[in-house]
C-alpha cells in the first residue's frame, strides 16, 4: 500500500477519534450521564476503530518513509495517541470533560506539528 493510502486511513482515523471524543464531551458538559447515552456502543466502537486506524497507518507511513530506530517524533505521537485513548474514560465526568474539549485541539496540533516538522 502507497505513503498517500496510509496517510488518508490515519486522517480518517484521527476524524473518528474526535468525533467520538467530542460527542461524549458535549454529552457530558450538558448533563448527561455514562448509564443514560443511548448511543454508549457506538461512539466507543467508532473511538476503537478510529484508535486502531491511526496506530495501523501510522506505522504504515512510518515503515514507508523508510527512517531507521524509531525516532522521538515518532514516540511523541505515540504518547499522545495512549493519551487519546485515556480520554475516551474521563471524557464523561463533567469537570474533566471542560478541560478536555480545550486539551483535545491542542494535542491534535501538536501531533500534526511532530509530523510535519519531525524535529
Amino acid at each position: 500500500m502507497s505513503y498517500e493510502f496510509y496517510k488518508v486511513i490515519h486522517l480518517l482515523g484521527l476524524s473518528m477519534v474526535v468525533m467520538s471524543l467530542g460527542g461524549i464531551m458535549l454529552f457530558a458538559i450538558n448533563g448527561g450521564q455514562k448509564a443514560s447515552n443511548s448511543f454508549r456502543k457506538g461512539v466507543m466502537i467508532t473511538h476503537g476503530v478510529g484508535l486502531l486506524f491511526l496506530l495501523v497507518a501510522g506505522f504504515g507511513m512510518l515503515h514507508k518513509l523508510q527512517i531507521p530506530g524509531f525516532p522521538g517524533w515518532a514516540v511523541g505521537k505515540l504518547i499522545i495517541w495512549l493519551a487519546l485513548g485515556a480520554f475516551v474514560g474521563l471524557a464523561y465526568k463533567q469537570n474533566l470533560a471542560r478541560k478536555l474539549w480545550l486539551i483535545l485541539p491542542l494535542l491534535v496540533v501538536v501531533a500534526t506539528v511532530l509530523a510535519i516538522v519531525k524535529p
